[in-house]
């Protein structure tokens, strides 16, 4: 991912200074621009110890030829790691592979995944107190990273988890049940790790930071309950197989919890996080000679209203000069969600992700606002499964859809924001970033 010498105008090139914007945030939560400061030292030869590296997530490939770039070339080093199809970023030349990455399915488990965890597992046996192992964890191990708890099959893995997906559920009640009805995640690999020295290196898509949510947390203790999982699956109305609801009632799929002797060698460091980028964005935009605002990084919600919100926001600055002087850039980040609603018969299936579905309640909500220009996108360069990262709104967005016949209120009702922001060629598209630090909005008022 690419950041130009020369820094689009504001006034002239707005929806450009935005994506530039974008691209700072990204390239501050790059694995190798994070890691080094936080590599502990390898075992000593005298110990006997070697050291194994483990992970999962959109960032996994990144993070290991990071890891393999800035380890001692004499050191022992060997592992596998878990990555999104098609997010394995190309070999530096002259950097050797010493860590072995596959790929498999995100956001619904695949077969692929299921192997991956199944081979971690197995690297596990046989550690000693002298090994070091190296986690490396980033959002979407998640569903990279998946080993069915006793009773279920990957099949009911793959309907739970699209269920949880198009419910609207939050991010921590997603992966509460994740933990819960895993084999590997909710502290259950560091659990297997044991008596090794376990140090994860984390990069946060989550609000909060909390490294027990990143990835449903498989190195990190849990104080979620098999009660709070059962809870989550009633709120949404999703089924489990009566087996594994009885031993979720009997608590026998219970988690790690803080105070296991199993963490007691346990080290965990946040190498990214999403306010990193978000004030990386800040700082240029500020150097462009705008000033700029970050409203959270923690931002959470149904994404079409989330954007009705930072519309009125938008909008007061525009007209008033409150809260917010003009020109200004206002940011913010966390995790949005959508809720799929339910297609009439024959009706076409939107397309679409949270970015998107943002930016669709953002441009109703505007009204076609003078002065305002707006970009959202996901950090790991795709919003939800489709290959754009997000997508763009400016003062004609909906002349310009209307001049093409398309009802911004029909698109939102299929949760369909791919298809009217490809109409409009606003799109946004960048390939994998190989990272992740999850939502990032800005919106520009001149």
């Amino acid at each position: 991912m690419n950041i130009t010498d020369a820094v689009p105008d504001p006034v002239r090139q707005s929806g450009d200074f935005l994506e530039y914007l974008y691209r700072v945030a990204v390239r501050r939560a790059l694995p190798l621009h994070n890691t080094a400061a936080f590599l502990p030292a390898p075992p000593s030869p005298e110990s006997g110890g070697r050291t194994l590296v483990l992970g999962a997530g959109k960032a996994g490939g990144a993070m290991a030829q990071a890891v393999e770039a800035l380890w001692p070339a004499d050191a022992p080093l060997s592992g596998l790691v878990v990555t999104r199809y098609h997010h394995t970023p190309p070999r530096p030349e002259g950097l050797h592979q010493r860590i072995e990455v596959v790929e498999a399915a995100h956001p619904v488990p695949d077969a692929a995944g299921l192997a991956a965890a199944e081979r971690i597992l197995a690297l596990t046996e046989g550690l000693t107190e002298n090994d070091l192992v190296l986690c490396l964890i980033s959002g979407g191990g998640s569903a990279l990273l998946t080993l069915p708890a006793d009773g279920l099959t990957l099949e009911d893995k793959q309907r739970i988890n699209k269920a949880l997906l198009e419910s609207g559920a939050a991010i921590d009640e997603m992966n509460c049940v994740r933990k819960h009805l895993s084999r590997i995640k909710g502290g259950r690999l560091a659990a297997a790790c044991a008596p090794a020295r376990v140090v994860t290196l984390t990069i946060s898509d989550v609000p909060g930071d909390d490294p027990s949510v990143i990835a449903s947390g498989p190195t990190v203790s849990d104080a979620t309950t098999c009660a709070e999982a059962l809870a989550i699956l009633a709120r949404y109305g999703i089924d489990v197989p009566p087996a594994v609801r009885a031993a979720l009632e009997a608590g026998t799929l219970e988690t790690p919890k803080p105070g296991d002797a199993v963490f007691a060698n346990h080290v965990v460091h946040m190498t990214a996080t999403p306010q990193q980028s978000l004030q990386a964005a800040a700082e240029a935009a500020r150097a462009a000679g705008v000033a700029a605002y970050i409203l959270s990084d923690e931002i959470e919600g149904e994404s079409r209203e989330v954007g009705k919100v930072h519309a009125a926001l938008a909008r007061a600055v525009a007209r008033h000069g409150q809260p917010f002087a003009r020109p200004c850039v206002i940011l913010s980040g966390g995790e949005t969600t959508v809720t799929i609603r339910p297609r009439a018969p024959g009706a076409a299936k939107g397309r679409g992700g949270r970015a998107g579905e943002f930016c669709m309640g953002l441009a109703q909500a505007l009204q076609g606002q003078a002065g305002v220009w707006a970009l959202a996108a996901d950090t790991d360069g795709i919003d939800g499964v489709e290959d754009n990262a997000g997508a763009r709104v400016a003062p004609d967005t909906l002349a310009r859809a209307a001049a093409q016949g398309l009802s911004i209120a029909d698109h939102l009702d299929r949760n369909d924001a791919y298809g009217y922001f490809d109409a409009l060629g606003d799109l946004v598209i960048t390939g994998p970033t190989h990272t992740n630090v999850n939502d990032f909005r800005a919106l520009l008022i001149l």
